[in-house]
């Protein structure tokens, strides 16, 4: 988003679908209990004060504050005195893992016309406090595992470098072998980029920001305005995170400081080739240096240069990269609060303290909704209450690189969690506009409920009306044609870029990941620029959509926390995982149409491309025909699914309008049931070359790094043309549904008393 707005990126990442209207009563309180948690969260918001929010995040942004450095040490420190003022037992738990810094960054044109990129921001922010520290203290731009390297290569520009944009190269002829790449940023996560050109051949990748994209094109560059300063650059990791996120050389465990490590040279998700990121000031010089076709009309970006394919003949770079590959220690705070009557049962609420520089926006204000939520429910703890099931408060080091200190906390307590975790509630950053929310889809129903009861502080309606208004004028016409047919919330699907990654995709625990975008975007993601002084005069100059956050994110806590009965419906999943269904059919369809069509043209000489007659062209080549497919295991065990996904909804309404409530036995055992229905969609042998991911409804696309697959294992494997692995992938993910129906159909069986 942010992860959810830009790096959500919020790239904002992130990744999920504005949320809209409010529903009827609380789910999972039975009787007046509703009424009661009403009032509570009525207290909950009397307590939030924006200037809590500015006053962290002031304190905590003053010097650059990356994994491995003096403040983020001296952060952890802080937060878990705030945690423990607040009356939480509080540890700082370390972990040790694998952050190679630059030692040495070359970027320069040989030919035609030398050039030397300069490799630099220029400080231009008005404080002089952080120009020094910047000075002083921040890392270079770079890309976080990227191999050394000293490589030299005539350049290519590949576009985003997706898949398909190679498709366009090759039709032009141009070979990616012995090659550069140069690629924008966008479309997909940056570590897809280098992983792709490796694969095509090419021996380094560069990466710009281009201005149309979050420059001068879209507004006045900081600091006159919001967006990207030439010579920004947005830093950022490439280790294969879509293979495996975390510490590179502890997979599946702890990174513990006695931990056995692997051979730093033998690593599978670090870079096949290196790979740099650069300024569009460095990058126009380097586009004016190139030859070759014009590209595309749609690669074309703002720089005030034509843009040219290169390849052979144009223009040759070389590019040579040092790291020091070392140790550091992550600084993870942990907090609970014990619950009154289930405390083995575990509410997780969290976000990262670190960042690639500064961080005002990523991380520190969704870090800060974390903070004033905790303060806010220490205070009612000072009033008598107590949570019923325990609350677990996380401030995670070392996410930017790759996840490091929440998969490391996951991979070490796995066993622990996956007996007690209930949910997982991410805040990765935010700004200000609408409220983009994605999560497990058992707990859509809630969600809705606690968006639609908190309202906009720009307009005055709820954050649910506000969100469907902007669909319904500016969604796709798919998003249009769900908010006219349903005024209930939908939710999006989880991919990756954040801090959740290992508690869904890894162990199957439900999480939810939100925040605001929309209003308050800009061009410092990742760069120096990302400072207090940005994030309030450009974003959300006096937090109230900061508080707004930590309403809905108190919220969906408080009501985990306290429901009498857990809050997972099942009936909205259920229709949910038919529209994915759905989609694999037309996808396989729609590939058999396409490639019979393409064949066809390829077969009678009719493929051409609009391009130069000058032009070297090469046509594709035929693709092997897409059999039909056998989708029946995975619609039968959905229509199992239904069924139970009813009878559970029919047996909570019963239950309700009794009057009577749960014995503490059967309660306990149903709450059991329904957090771990998410497990049994996890697949113990995990995705296609990637058994780290293990969820098989959410995953990172192997090829869009942070945006969601689903289905993943039957999707990429009809994408991939792969046939038998993707019959293979059709019954394990029916055998997981069918578990997972199972699940619903017991716990239907305990609210009913049989």
């Amino acid at each position: 988003m942010i992860r959810l707005v830009l790096s959500l990126s919020l790239a904002v990442s992130l990744i999920a679908g504005p949320a809209f209207a409010q529903q009827p009563g609380i789910t999972g309180f039975l009787g007046d209990n509703a009424r009661v948690q009403a009032e509570r969260e009525a207290q909950f918001d009397a307590l939030l004060n924006g200037e809590n929010l500015r006053g962290w995040m002031q304190h905590m942004t003053t010097r650059p504050h990356n994994v491995g450095s003096p403040k983020a040490k001296e952060n952890a420190e802080y937060i878990a005195g705030l945690f423990r003022s607040w009356g939480y037992e509080t540890e700082i738990e370390v972990f040790h893992v694998l952050f190679p810094t630059p030692k040495f960054r070359e970027l320069r044109v040989l030919k035609p016309i030398p050039f030397t990129a300069s490799l630099t921001e220029k400080y231009v922010s008005e404080d002089p406090a952080i120009l020094a520290a910047l000075e002083a203290e921040a890392l270079p731009p770079f890309n976080a595992y990227s191999i050394d390297g000293d490589v030299s290569g005539e350049l290519v520009y590949v576009n985003y470098g997706l898949p398909a944009d190679y498709e366009v190269l090759e039709r032009h002829g141009i070979d990616m072998k012995g090659k550069i790449a140069i690629a924008r940023y966008g479309q997909s996560w940056r570590g897809i980029k280098p992983k792709v050109a490796a694969e095509k051949g090419a021996v380094g990748c560069i990466i710009f920001n281009d201005p149309g994209e979050d420059g001068f094109f879209q507004g006045d560059a900081y600091p006159a305005g919001a967006y990207k300063h030439d010579t920004g650059v947005q830093r950022g990791s490439v280790v294969d995170m879509p293979t495996r996120p975390g510490d590179p050389l502890t997979p599946n465990e702890g990174a513990t400081k006695t931990k056995r490590r692997f051979d730093p040279k033998k690593l599978d998700t670090v870079t096949a080739i290196p790979v740099l990121p650069i300024s569009y000031a460095d990058a126009l010089p380097i586009f004016r240096a190139m030859s070759g076709p014009v590209a595309p009309k749609e690669w074309r970006g703002a720089m005030p240069v034509t843009y040219r394919l290169g390849g052979e003949g144009s223009a040759v770079v070389k590019l040579k990269l040092e790291f020091d590959w070392k140790l550091v220690p992550t600084y993870n705070v942990i907090a609970k609060m014990t619950g009154s009557t289930y405390p083995d049962q575990w509410i997780v609420r969290a976000n990262h303290h670190d960042a690639w520089v500064i961080g005002a926006r990523d991380p520190m204000s969704g870090l800060m909704t974390v903070l004033e939520q905790a303060r806010a429910f220490g205070e009612m703890a000072k009033t008598g209450w107590r949570p019923k099931r325990t609350l677990v408060f996380g401030a995670w080091d070392g996410e930017e690189p790759g996840l490091l200190g929440s998969t490391e906390w996951v991979e070490e307590h796995a066993k622990q969690l996956g007996e007690k975790a209930v949910a997982y509630v991410n805040t990765d950053g935010t700004s200000r506009g609408f409220l983009f929310l994605g999560g497990s889809h058992s707990l859509e129903t809630m969600a809705g409920e606690a968006v639609g009861a908190v309202t906009d502080p720009l307009t005055g309606v709820s954050l649910s009306e506000r969100a469907r208004s902007y669909q319904l004028v500016s969604g796709t016409p798919e998003q249009k044609a769900a908010a006219k047919e349903d005024s209930t919330m939908r939710i999006g699907a989880l991919g990756s870029g954040s801090d959740y990654t290992a508690f869904i995709d890894h162990l199957g625990i439900a999480s939810f990941n939100l925040g605001f975008g929309g209003e308050g975007e800009g061009g410092e993601y990742h760069t120096c620029f990302d400072t207090f002084d940005h994030y309030t005069r450009f974003v959300d100059p006096d937090f109230s959509y900061g508080v707004a956050l930590t309403k809905v994110a108190g919220r969906l806590t408080l009501r985990l926390a306290d429901a009498d009965v857990l809050p997972f419906e099942f009936t909205r999943a259920a229709k949910t995982y038919r529209r994915y269904a759905d989609e694999l059919v037309k996808l396989a369809d729609t590939m058999r149409d396409d490639t019979e069509t393409l064949n066809k043209m390829i077969a009678e000489n009719r493929y051409t491309l609009a391009a130069d007659p000058k032009e070297k062209y090469v046509p594709p080549t035929p693709k092997d025909p897409v059999p039909h497919l056998n989708f029946a295991p995975i619609l039968n065990a959905l229509d199992a699914l239904d069924a139970v996904a009813q009878r559970y909804g029919d047996a909570v309404k019963t239950l309700q309008s009794s009057g009577n409530a749960l014995s503490p036995e059967r309660a306990a055992a149903l709450d059991k049931i329904l957090y771990q229905s998410e497990r049994s969609l996890i697949g113990e042998d995990g995705l296609p070359r990637r058994p780290w991911f293990r969820h098989l409804v959410y995953a990172p696309g192997y090829y869009t790094g942070y945006g969601v697959k689903t289905f993943p294992g039957v999707r990429e494997g009809i994408e991939e043309r792969a046939w038998a692995e993707t019959g293979a992938q059709i019954a394990t993910l029916a055998e997981a549904l069918t578990r997972y129906a199972g699940d619903v159909d017991e716990a239907a069986g305990i609210v009913a008393g049989k």
